[in-house]
């Protein structure tokens, strides 16, 4: 640490720095004399030294690697001793199409899957539901029964691939899935690795495909907690989302807040439910964001992490190291992505995997150059895909571990942020926490206030997107774009009817009213819903046994 004197000296130069040197140099560029600001709108000093991180313990706050609070990675080695998961979010129209997909992937080195559900299958409906007309396989792929799953996942072992999906309000189903086709492979649940979202608040706060009221939703995601403690020790069961939260419109530091508050939550309630924290909290995993200013987003990612353990270890009174680790899954942010001049967005993307990688993420998917257009074609992801591998073989950035660490602008940053998070966090616990501030509306109206700004500042050319509010061109009708053929939907309702024809429906018909009794009273939904999936009961068939039960949740209006 630096002594008084020293600190003062140093404080000297600084002021000499700023009102001499530098001052010169900004009166010969008047354009660049507006504040300078992160994209959160935080603001940026002129130039940063030991003073601004003074006060910063490097014992408590930084350490090593591995070792708690983890602001420096959850790993001891990090990527010298294992690359991240290379993940390709994918999956559109049928399961034929999405497996195809999936093959694809793995053929040019995709480490893990990540599939996306279209929107019927997000809420819970079939696809020869009225609601889902024009729907079905357009943002994802169409699964309506366990014979969708067993089509999606052909020919892919699933005790060799490291599997997650996108999937909240019905998660419960889906997995009861994809334990059922792991069966039918001869894989037993034990062996299956990977995550399923299973994140209901930020649905509430933030993206809208919620289907049932917040306690029993909470409910079914203790259930998860406890089934796969038991049954399927390795899968993540849940990934609080930030990514949502942040493309909704919020701020770096709203999007620790919230999310961590969300975890705070889910943790408190699965306390609530009997479980031991050291049970299931080793197999919680968070979901965040990664946006264009790259430094702020590593201090975002390093914030998260220390702030987490501290939150395990102080409040929760969790011992286990794996309890205190916030492991994470990455992506690069949709909501930056701009239809002019796409190929522009492969830069962005470039940067915002640099941002998730030095920042120290165990999993990353890097969106497509196209994706503000059309869902991505296969060439797009191919380039998206070997982003993730230039930056992991030709960068040098993998050979060091947390080589930002010590940077003076990045650890005032960190601070800052987790300072600013944390008082989201108390304010949060004074309104009662996640869910009663969602109710409330609190956590919405932060967000329609921040996004507010930036579009703002973006629309007065505060803010520089380049190719859409400066630096324009003329340009040509965009081609090549994917589309789904809207016969997906005949096909996916012609299955259906074949399939309800074929199965055993006195089965059915039995497992669903087991179901329901199960719902009315307080046992794990978990093993009720699988075997309801096994007899090829729908998806909309058990979501509407549960709606029954639980009701529909309805969303207050934040004006």
């Amino acid at each position: 640490m630096f002594d008084k004197g020293k600190l003062n000296q140093l404080q000297s130069q600084k002021d000499t720095w700023e009102e001499g040197k530098l001052k010169k140099v900004l009166e010969k560029r008047p354009e660049r004399k507006k504040e300078f600001t992160t994209g959160s709108n935080k603001e940026v000093g002129r130039l940063y030294t030991p003073l601004d991180v003074a006060d910063l313990d490097y014992e408590r706050d930084l350490g090593f690697p591995g070792e708690y609070p983890y602001t420096r990675g959850v790993q001891p080695t990090m990527y010298r001793g294992r690359l991240w998961t290379m993940r390709q979010y994918a999956g559109f129209s049928t399961a034929e199409e999405s497996n195809e997909r999936y093959k694809y992937l793995l053929e040019q080195g995709t480490t893990g899957l990540s599939v996306a559900f279209d929107l019927p299958t997000q809420i819970g409906y079939d696809s020869d539901y009225p609601i889902s007309e024009g729907e079905v396989g357009k943002v994802g792929v169409a699964i309506d029964s366990l014979e969708d799953m067993e089509i999606l996942f052909k020919d892919i072992p699933l005790d060799k691939v490291s599997t997650s999906m996108t999937i909240n309000a019905p998660a419960a189903v889906l997995l009861a899935m994809y334990i059922a086709v792991a069966e039918k492979q001869g894989v037993s649940a034990d062996k299956l690795k990977g995550t399923i979202q299973n994140d209901i608040l930020k649905e509430y706060i933030a993206r809208g495909t919620y289907i049932f009221p917040v306690q029993p939703s909470m409910r079914l995601i203790t259930n998860i907690f406890e089934y796969c403690h038991k049954e399927v020790p390795k899968w993540n069961t849940i990934s609080i989302s930030g990514y949502h939260i942040r493309e909704a419109g919020s701020t770096a530091a709203q999007e620790i807040a919230f999310t961590l508050a969300d975890g705070i939550a889910y943790v408190q309630a699965a306390i609530d439910a009997g479980l031991d924290v050291d049970d299931f909290a080793p197999r919680l995993s968070f979901f965040f964001n990664s946006h264009n200013d790259l430094l702020e987003e590593v201090a975002k990612f390093r914030a998260a992490r220390r702030l987490w353990a501290r939150i395990m270890k102080e409040r929760f009174g969790a011992k286990k190291e794996k309890s205190l680790m916030l492991r994470f899954h990455t992506q690069t942010g949709g909501s930056t992505l701009t239809a002019q001049q796409p190929e522009n967005n492969v830069v962005r993307v470039a940067i915002q995997t640099l941002a998730a990688v030095l920042g120290g993420t165990q999993s990353l998917h890097t969106n497509s150059r196209d994706e503000a257009l059309a869902l991505p074609s296969e060439d797009s992801v191919r380039i998206a895909l070997r982003t993730q591998q230039i930056v992991a073989y030709e960068s040098g950035v993998t050979e060091t571990i947390d080589p930002l660490a010590g940077s003076y602008y990045v650890e005032s940053l960190t601070n800052k942020l987790e300072e600013d998070a944390l008082e989201y966090i108390n304010k949060i616990d004074s309104l009662g926490g996640a869910p009663k501030a969602i109710e409330k509306g609190y956590i919405q109206k932060e967000i329609q206030d921040s996004a507010y700004t930036y579009q703002k500042q973006i629309e007065n050319e505060e803010r520089i997107v380049v190719g859409m509010n400066k630096f324009m061109i003329e340009e040509p009708k965009p081609t090549g774009l994917l589309k789904v053929d809207p016969a997906v939907g005949k096909l996916q309702k012609e299955k259906l009817a074949k399939l309800k024809e074929t199965r055993d429906n006195q089965l059915v018909n039995k497992n669903l009213e087991e179901l329901s009794k199960a719902a009315e009273g307080e046992a794990n939904l978990m093993p009720y819903i699988k075997e309801a999936v096994k007899a090829y009961a729908t998806l909309g068939e058990i979501c509407d046994v549960l709606r029954e039960v639980f009701g529909e949740y309805q969303q207050n209006i934040i004006l």
